[in-house]
């Protein structure tokens, strides 16, 4: 079958440029680039006057340029120190669409015709799901068996890259975290919801003030880095800002609810796939939404966004309390990157909100995301694995389903 396509918008761009440095050359890719753009970037108050960020640690630099000035500089060759040249791009905080309303009737016929089957023809995997009660827990925690794990994250940092955090919220008193903005003129604290929720579902209590418990990995150690303006948007440099403080900070996993469409047949960011690279290579996972641009109630579907669709970056995919891929969910189209690589909970999800609300139920493959990164934290806890074993792992003890691999990757999450 081939999938209906919804055309996908051209990249928003803010004019400046990420800059891949040969990760054994950074002192020479500098050098090159100051020379190109006839600057000194390694004076810090010139960098700042010209709107230029580094990033040592991950062996990116944001500059602002003009494309002549970046025209002399060699690339990917095996004596130049620049690997890449890319346009900085603006990411948001991922939300579904609504459904077609004129298709509601349709759909709600069809899930009571499905439930009628099931009723009558129970499957092993709608009996996973059969009669679910969320006084004491979300249905996500029931559906990836974390009221089974013995795990709670104790000992593991997870850095969560969003909107921030509602540091007053009432359910993470006593908890550590730590927390930076990397929005100019924004505080931390969480004036969107998106992050606060994310933070919730991945660390949220054990004993929340109000029941159901929500949160997976609830001693976790948490770092919120508000790359996200408090309207949902951030552009390329904060993102990987944040990656770079998590990683000098020792996070054993990051969690980025975030992203931007990507176009059918289009590949991957060499500059994200790098620093995830990295990343692995230090013991740092990377989890990222798939994003939300299909509308399966239209029979359309579209390719995993950016920077999920790196191959060294865990796609995240979401699932409905039915076990059934969302309506929104993207799908692995792209064969040069873009692959779903594991599925999580991510329709109705209870979870913290800021201050007065403290609660909200969202969707999106946003919601399914945090999920997988609590439970990798359980996982890095009991076991002790990082980076790539990490990864591994939580592939292998997914739980698989009779859903198409390039929906659910390996399947949904499963706690240890």
């Amino acid at each position: 079958m081939v999938d209906n396509l919804t055309p996908m918008a051209e990249p928003e761009t803010t004019g400046r440029y990420l800059v891949l440095l040969r990760e054994d050359a950074v002192d020479a890719g500098m050098q090159a680039l100051s020379e190109s753009m006839n600057l000194n970037l390694y004076s810090s108050e010139i960098a700042e006057n010209n709107n230029a960020v580094l990033l040592s640690e991950l062996g990116v630099v944001v500059v602002e340029a003009v494309p002549e000035q970046l025209s002399t500089l060699r690339i990917s060759n095996g004596n130049s120190p620049i690997l890449a040249i890319e346009p900085e791009q603006i990411l948001y905080a991922l939300e579904p669409p609504p459904l077609n309303r004129s298709a509601d009737y349709l759909i709600g016929y069809r899930d009571a015709i499905n439930h009628l089957v099931d009723k009558l023809l129970p499957s092993q995997q709608t009996a996973l799901m059969q009669a679910i009660d969320e006084a004491e827990t979300t249905w996500g925690l029931q559906a990836t068996k974390v009221l089974n794990s013995c795990s709670s994250g104790k000992g593991i940092k997870v850095a969560v890259l969003d909107t921030g955090f509602d540091l007053a919220h009432p359910d993470f008193i006593g908890r550590t975290v730590i927390s930076k903005s990397f929005i100019s003129g924004e505080a931390v604290q969480d004036g969107n919801g998106h992050g606060t929720h994310c933070i919730g579902t991945a660390c949220g209590s054990r004993r929340p003030t109000r029941l159901p418990r929500y949160g997976v990995a609830y001693n976790a150690e948490i770092y919120a880095g508000k790359v996200l303006s408090n309207q949902g948007s951030g552009s390329d440099s904060g993102i990987l800002q944040g990656i770079e403080w998590a990683l000098t900070n020792g996070c054993e996993v990051i969690s980025m609810s975030l992203g931007a469409s990507t176009q059918v047949g289009s590949t991957y960011s060499q500059v994200y796939e790098t620093v995830a690279q990295r990343a692995l290579q230090r013991g740092t996972l990377i989890v990222a939404a798939a994003g939300n641009e299909s509308r399966r109630d239209r029979n359309v579907t579209n390719p995993v966004g950016r920077p999920a669709n790196c191959p060294s970056i865990l796609a995240v995919g979401a699932l409905d309390s039915d076990v059934q891929i969302a309506y929104f969910s993207n799908r692995g189209i792209n064969p040069d990157g873009g692959q779903v690589d594991i599925a999580g909970p991510g329709v109705n999800i209870y979870s913290s909100w800021p201050m007065p609300t403290q609660y909200r139920s969202i969707s999106g493959t946003s919601m399914a995301t945090p999920h997988v990164a609590g439970i990798a934290a359980l996982y890095a806890e009991e076991f002790g694995l990082r980076g790539q074993e990490l990864w591994n792992l939580l592939v292998k003890t997914a739980r698989r389903l009779s859903l198409a691999s390039e929906d659910v990757g390996a399947g949904i999450v499963q706690a240890p």
